[in-house]
């Protein structure tokens, strides 16, 4: 059939292929790379699978190219070329992941995941552009291709590689394909399976995941198969606990409709309870779309980590849950106790120190704009005092509570009462940019004038009235220099009597 490889990547490798076959080593394009160029889609991760040690041969081929050389997997032989270049006709950065097989092509194919993914050509046939290639295709991937379906090489995939049980499901929400009904089946026997998974390679799946933009259709999916629970047993606890009359869901479904929530508000799909109209009351702007799009680690996001902080927001309420003298239900200290848990969660799972106290501190303050929008638009110095104390968490947190409003209401959602909380959080956030614009570029006073000027002596009372200063500037309260010093003086003849 008719192959197109860009020209990049088509300069890239025959490059490759010219260096291994001067080394005699026969070569073949497998995996995702196949699969993604036969569905027409952008990748610079290539892999290739040679007649020879990996390991061996992939230092080798980053010398020859310019690269730099990755070990992947000693023992099933498996290295990674890395290459940046600007200047050769590969312009760009790509990947190229060299695997061992041995025997035949066929057989190597025969041990992969997914048919899409069991599908080779030989190196050696391709030229620039359009070229005439060969699939070796022994079970029928383009075919499962041309019907956008994600279906196992064999019965025991999973027990092979029980990531691969995650990865099913990640591959259908970036392709949009389904299922089919003998490899569901087949996860919901293995999901146990995920247990034994290294929790980094969970971390990876389960961040590609959350960057799929389908969340109504896959989270729910994926608590189907077993899986959420098997990524996340913390959970299970929350399955069936009820909740106040105001809450649409038990905890459980709460914590999956909140998730999904959050792709609503953050302009990236539906929800099933609210439209258009409810959608354009709440805030958005670029400035927000490129916050939530801001990389925090490698391959996680705002908008990833804020979702999976939704899916955690919760996950102490089984154990806080007790009805009070009052008779009304309560989850007293669910916040504070549900952020310990969910640092344990993803420590567990490998999640970055930066990643873990992002989603740490959504989850302990996600009651606090609530709280603070508490009988009208919360005053300057409690914006200011929110923002200090969440610091980069402090807007996610904001879509949080848009999101936990949607998923506590759910078909009983009250437009008024959503439009009047988008509003305050609008306000909020309009009197946020405000206050970074006053305080960032204008440093009024140092510790050095409160120890000259009014001969202090240094310590921690220092940073404490420096703080002060910066909220009264925030707040509006002192602009210049001459009302910042006024300010400092008449607190401290305050305190001093």
């Amino acid at each position: 059939m008719k192959l197109f490889i860009k020209p990049k990547a088509s300069s890239l490798l025959t490059t490759v292929n010219n260096f291994l076959t001067e080394q005699d080593i026969k070569a073949y394009l497998v995996g995702g790379f196949v699969r993604d160029v036969l569905l027409r889609r952008d990748t610079a991760d290539i892999d290739i699978a040679v007649a020879a040690d990996a390991v061996e041969t992939a230092p080798r081929v980053a010398s020859a190219i310019g690269g730099r050389f990755v070990l992947l997997d000693e023992v099933n032989r498996v290295g990674r070329v890395v290459v940046v270049d600007k200047e050769a006709s590969w312009e760009g950065r790509w990947q190229l992941d060299f695997s061992t097989f041995q025997d035949s092509i066929e057989q190597d194919l025969a041990r992969r995941d997914f048919t899409i993914d069991a599908i080779a050509v030989d190196l050696g046939e391709l030229t620039e552009g359009y070229a005439d290639v060969h699939l070796i295709d022994p079970f029928s991937g383009w075919a499962d291709l041309q019907h956008g379906v994600i279906r196992t090489v064999s019965e025991t995939a999973f027990q092979s590689d029980a990531a691969r049980l995650l990865r099913a499901v990640r591959l259908a929400a970036e392709l949009g394909f389904k299922l089919d009904t003998q490899t569901e089946a087949l996860v919901q026997r293995n999901c146990h399976l995920l247990a034994g998974v290294a929790g980094e390679r969970v971390r990876e799946e389960l961040l590609r995941l959350l960057a799929a933009s389908q969340s109504q259709r896959f989270l729910p999916y994926l608590d189907d198969l077993g899986l959420v629970t098997a990524i996340i047993p913390e959970l299970a606890q929350a399955k069936a606990v009820k909740q106040p009359k105001e809450h649409f869901w038990d905890v459980f479904d709460h914590s999956i409709e909140t998730a999904i929530a959050v792709d609503f508000v953050l302009h990236e799909g539906a929800w099933q309870y609210a439209n258009d109209e409810a959608l354009a009351m709440a805030p958005w702007s670029e400035v927000l779309a490129q916050h939530f799009a801001q990389e925090v680690s490698s391959g996680s996001t705002r908008r990833s980590l804020l979702k999976l902080a939704a899916l955690l927001h919760d996950v102490a309420k089984p154990q806080t849950k007790a009805i009070g003298e009052d008779g009304r239900m309560h989850f007293l200290g669910h916040a504070k106790l549900g952020a310990a848990i969910a640092v344990d969660i993803l420590e567990r799972l490998r999640f970055s120190g930066k990643e873990v106290k992002l989603v740490e501190v959504m989850v302990r303050e996600h009651l606090r704009p609530g709280q603070m929008g508490q009988g009208g638009f919360p005053t300057h110095r409690a914006i200011y005092r929110y923002f200090r104390d969440t610091g980069e968490a402090g807007i996610n947190i904001l879509f949080l509570g848009l999101a936990d409003h949607l998923a506590t209401r759910g078909a009983q959602l009250n437009l008024a009462q959503w439009q009047e909380h988008a509003q305050m959080v609008e306000y909020i956030l309009a009197q946020h940019f405000e206050q970074q614009r006053l305080v960032v570029p204008a440093k009024l006073v140092d510790g050095h004038d409160l120890i000259k000027i009014f001969d202090l002596s240094p310590g921690p009372r220092i940073g404490q009235l420096l703080e002060a200063v910066r909220e009264a500037q925030a707040s509006g309260e002192v602009a210049t220099r001459e009302e910042a010093l006024a300010y400092l003086r008449d607190r401290l003849v305050t305190e001093a009597r």
